[in-house]
């Protein structure tokens, strides 16, 4: 069947494949082009969308593209970047300035198709450096954002041209903070564009297997299977696809595993019918003796991927499975928070995206049924290949593990910008009730669709939740260098903070490990697994006063695609029971509740 379809050119923003799913959501197909693909790749598309980028507008970035797409008859929306383009291309004026980050209140200005059916204000999420500041002559501001009292509105965050059929919004309405942002995308899409839905997810399955057939041809799939939803799903999807007598799975044991988790991952593949064709290696010894000594963040990743491919073709030959493609249960943020696409920032990368696995992939060696999907897809795929639904929503664990989720470093402190910083923070913190200490490490977050390599902030204090929240927003807004802030959970305000020396050794898996089975009991226990979507536990090596061991950070965070994410409040009964349980580990001193929304901060701290 021939679809309507909506071309999304990618730019390297972190969004430009959630885009394409919104757009899917709505049953009209999305494809994902380059700004250099050729003019004539476009002639059969009802509608363009141009994404956002890490580049700047206001500086000429990214600006060789192919413009003839703005001499087509087709409407063109574009987000952020992509608003700020077609605002230069016809007549307006951008600069670098009057950057927003996160949530915002969109005054509409103007009746547009755009906004039909939603409010005169509406929440977005906004994430740029660069701003419009004036309009080509064919073009109307239709909506503005309001700044604090006194000071100017935002002007131009949504601008457009009926004539032309040119539109655009300087925020993301394709992510989930954006409260109405699917109906602004199903207007364009919809009603301006004149799409007929007709995609679907069951014609995208039928599609996806047919390309697992082609792409394997004879050969068989050796499947890493780590017990993750997404890894699940890939199996089940395969053996769907191929048969299961052509598919065998491999459970690796890294050390880096949660409480039990091999043992429960061994006994769920049982019962999806895959015991047979299931093996088991524990290694171990092997990811700690390469970890041994490793501080840098992507340096471990880099050697727990590898690690990986070497452990799975000692097993394949082993077991004389050698010749078969690797299967891997990639999803589409693995790759775009790793710069695998030809434009986006590296922001951390992934296990599966090593130079390795980039190899094999280029060989033709590696099958990745779900790569163009979220978690929210993935889940909603497996539903429909009958995974048990306890299974589908298990929290998401990443690849490398507690890896991730084990900080290390060398004790030297990192105190770069805190001249500039720490008064900035003590006048702002008080203005909240709290005390700020800006901590002398750093963790990665992305501003701007950029990797924002900055440092945390320890606010202590009783305030209310939306105190803290606010403070957390203004403080990583307005204060440069830091992108992450945390909440003492402690009995007192920490005087003094300095890092420990720290690394990847079994004992301090093992005490993590156990702080991690706590929060997860907690969560269920009182009721909250199924309502939080993900709760990593960190271990950090910093020592506040002169107490021995390190920090604990617990961060339960929402989301739907991991692209962004906010904090969310546990209650007291379980913070009490937190601090009762964790602070009582040998090694643990201290404890803190990450309030750091995503973005600036990533959701995992390396």
């Amino acid at each position: 069947m021939k679809h309507d379809a909506i071309a999304v050119i990618d730019f390297g923003g972190q969004y430009a494949h959630l885009i394409a799913t919104k757009v899917r959501r709505q049953g009209v197909l999305a494809e994902i082009r380059q700004p250099e693909d050729p003019i004539e790749a476009f002639a059969n598309y009802r509608g363009i969308i141009i994404s956002g980028s890490p580049s700047l507008a206001s500086r000429g970035e990214d600006a060789a593209y192919t413009k003839e797409i703005y001499d087509l008859d087709v409407p063109i929306v574009g987000f952020c970047f992509g608003h700020q383009e077609i605002a230069k291309h016809y007549g307006g004026t951008v600069v670098h300035g009057g950057r927003e980050w996160g949530k915002a209140d969109l005054h509409v200005a103007a009746d547009h198709e755009l906004f039909r059916g939603l409010g005169p204000v509406e929440q977005v999420w906004m994430s740029h450096y660069d701003s419009v500041t004036a309009l080509g002559p064919e073009f109307r501001e239709i909506g503005f954002t309001a700044t604090a009292e006194g000071s100017p509105d935002h002007r131009f965050a949504a601008i457009g041209s009926d004539s032309l059929k040119r539109y655009g919004l300087q925020f993301h309405p394709e992510v989930d903070d954006t409260i109405h942002g699917d109906e602004m995308i199903a207007n364009f899409v919809l009603k301006i564009c004149g799409c007929r839905p007709s995609w679907s997810m069951e014609g995208f399955l039928a599609e996806q297997e047919t390309a697992i057939r082609t792409q394997v041809g004879d050969r068989s799939v050796f499947l890493l299977a780590s017990g993750g939803v997404d890894s699940t799903v890939a199996a089940v999807m395969i053996g769907r696809a191929l048969g299961p007598d052509r598919l065998s799975l491999l459970h690796i044991d890294n050390g880096l595993m949660r409480k039990n988790e091999s043992r429960q991952v061994v006994e769920l593949f049982a019962q999806l019918g895959f015991g047979d064709n299931l093996h088991f290696v524990d290694a171990g010894d092997a990811f700690l003796a390469g970890l041994e000594g490793v501080v840098d963040p992507e340096e471990k990743r880099r050697i727990i991927g590898e690690t990986f491919v070497r452990v799975f073709h000692q097993e394949a030959e082993r077991l004389g499975l050698e010749s078969h493609v690797l299967g891997q249960g990639t999803i589409y943020p693995d790759t775009i928070e790793t710069g695998a696409t030809k434009r986006a920032d590296t922001i951390k990368t992934h296990h599966n995206r090593v130079s390795i696995i980039e190899q094999m992939i280029a060989d033709g060696k590696v099958i990745e049924p779900l790569a163009e999907l979220y978690k929210v897809e993935v889940r909603e795929l497996g539903e429909r290949l009958g995974v048990p639904h306890e299974l589908l929503w298990r929290h998401p664990f990443p690849g490398p593990g507690l890896g991730v989720r084990l900080l290390c470093g060398t004790g030297e402190e990192d105190r770069e910008g805190f001249d500039e910083i720490a008064p900035q923070l003590g006048e702002l913190g008080r203005s909240f009730g709290l005390a700020a200490m800006p901590l002398p490490i750093r963790s990665v977050g992305v501003k701007a669709d950029l990797r924002a390599y900055e440092h945390p902030v320890l606010f202590s204090g009783s305030v209310p939740w939306d105190t803290l929240l606010e403070a957390a927003s203004r403080t990583t807004a307005d204060v440069p260098g830091i992108n992450r802030c945390i909440w003492n959970l402690g009995p007192t305000a920490p005087a003094a903070v300095r890092p420990v020396a720290a690394t990847a050794t079994r004992d301090r898996l093992d005490l993590l490990r156990e702080a991690d089975h706590l929060v997860m009991e907690g969560l269920s226990r009182h009721g909250l697994y199924d309502e939080i979507w993900q709760c990593p536990t960190v271990l950090v090596p910093l020592q506040f006063d002169d107490r021995p061991g390190e920090l604990v950070v617990v961060r339960p965070v929402q989301s739907q695609r991991a692209m962004t994410a906010s904090a969310v409040e546990l209650p007291g009964a379980l913070l009490n029971e937190l601090r009762e349980t964790i602070l009582r580990l040998p090694g643990v001193s201290s404890l803190a509740l990450d309030l750091t929304s995503k973005p600036p901060g990533t959701i995992e701290w390396e």
